[in-house]
């Protein structure tokens, strides 16, 4: 990754409180997490192919912390209340859909948990992408998340929004649609609350 991309993103997302760590591979990010947060905290884990890919839930749950990821549940009403909980955690994990670098982090969520953690209730987050997440602009970020991003998530949990065939958002009204919630963060009101990993490699949609 370019350096002088590396110094701007590290500069314009700290001018917003945001913390920013580059790591080489995702094994390295994974290990740095595992070194910040404490055995006695509860982490909640935002559904991410990234963080699945890291298998940071299993690791976290095998050495003892209390891991909250509805992805491992077995029924809906479980989910339902996994999610609820992770909104209560001492540390979220989570990916996101796009970053500008200009300091913006852009997600969009289907039922918004992840976004409402992100932006209050635990005490420290960490957010964690591939280098195909950064994005010039806000503007651009945002159209990744659209046209990109919510597309292949709803072919991945098996929804058929228009902008499958069509490459692109329509702002559709369909049963189908997964992108309810567009959601920018601009910066943080705690400085060091928030945690962005980069990683230099491709990951996630």
């Amino acid at each position: 990754m370019d350096k002088d991309m590396e110094l701007k993103i590290i500069k314009n997302f700290k001018s917003r409180n945001i913390d920013v760590a580059f790591f080489e591979t995702l094994e390295e990010a994974r290990g740095k997490i595992m070194e910040l947060i404490p055995l006695t905290c509860s982490v909640g884990i935002g559904n991410s192919q990234t963080l699945k890919k890291m298998n940071i839930s299993e690791l976290l749950r095998a050495r003892g912390n209390i891991v909250f990821d509805k992805t491992q549940a077995q029924s809906q009403e479980e989910s339902k209340e996994i999610k609820k909980k992770s909104l209560l955690s001492d540390w979220y994990i989570t990916g996101t859909n796009a970053i500008s670098t200009e300091g913006h982090i852009v997600n969009i969520d289907h039922s918004g948990n992840r976004v409402a953690a992100m932006i209050y209730g635990p005490d420290n987050v960490i957010v964690v992408i591939g280098r195909n997440k950064i994005c010039d602009t806000l503007d651009d970020a945002v159209h990744r998340a659209r046209s990109i991003s919510a597309p292949l998530n709803a072919k991945r949990a098996g929804y058929n929004p228009p902008c499958l065939e069509l490459k692109k958002c329509i702002d559709c009204k369909t049963a189908e649609r997964v992108c309810y919630n567009l959601v920018i963060v601009e910066g943080q009101f705690a400085k060091g609350r928030m945690k962005l990993f980069i990683v230099n490699e491709e990951l996630g949609f």
